[in-house]
């Protein structure tokens, strides 16, 4: 009798251990899923201006990315040192990583109009930030989940063949949209997705605000 208590008593203790090491393996089998569903790269955006510090959250991107974003993206678009007839093609094919196909196919429509009207040959053109309009808080709303508009006032300046032809302000109303592409061909993590508006000429009384 008392041998047979031994042998209940060892095979009730094989069978606690097989519950233990099924458990242990279900929780190794839902750790090692974890880890493999784990990103291996996380995209963090840190606010340029750190003074106060930051807290923030992975894929959270604040304003003053966006705008830098969309105002370098642009400038680059509409930078032409040489001759807009190649320039402009080449910046939109350079840059397509950066835009929406639906961003990407009007200007692409831009090119060919302003091409047939003559407008891009032997075309230089610069586009700044007009001073005193630089970054602050109401220049990027907030349209929903991933949706911005920013609000870019720009100088636009051109020559053809060494001539001045052009030199304005324009204040161009940017809908820029999160994207999510390889980050290769898009660090950012963001792109254009055209005018949340038109364009237009600044007033007398437009040129004369300045950033807080």
């Amino acid at each position: 009798m008392q041998y047979r208590h031994a042998i209940d008593n060892a095979t009730a203790h094989i069978r606690s251990l097989w519950i233990v090491i099924v458990l242990l393996s279900l929780i190794i089998a839902f750790a090692f899923y974890g880890w493999h569903r784990t990103p291996g790269q996380l995209r963090v955006h840190i606010p340029p201006d750190l003074r106060s510090g930051t807290v923030q959250q992975v894929g959270e991107i604040p304003p003053a990315n966006v705008y830098a974003f969309a105002h370098y993206i642009f400038q680059q678009i509409n930078r032409w040192p040489d001759n807009g007839e190649q320039d402009y093609g080449n910046r939109l094919y350079t840059l397509a990583g950066y835009l929406t196909p639906r961003f990407q196919a009007a200007l692409n429509a831009d090119l060919d109009l302003r091409g047939k009207r003559g407008e891009l040959a032997y075309r230089t053109r610069a586009v700044s930030e007009l001073p005193g309009h630089g970054y602050e808080e109401r220049r990027v709303d907030l349209l929903g989940n991933g949706i911005w508009v920013v609000w870019l006032d720009l100088q636009i300046q051109e020559t053809v063949q060494g001539m001045d032809v052009k030199d304005t302000v324009i204040r161009y109303p940017l809908r820029v949209v999160r994207y999510a592409v390889d980050p290769e061909s898009n660090p950012w993590g963001m792109a254009l997705d055209g005018f949340a508006k038109e364009p237009h000429r600044l007033k007398e009384d437009e040129l004369k605000e300045k950033s807080t």
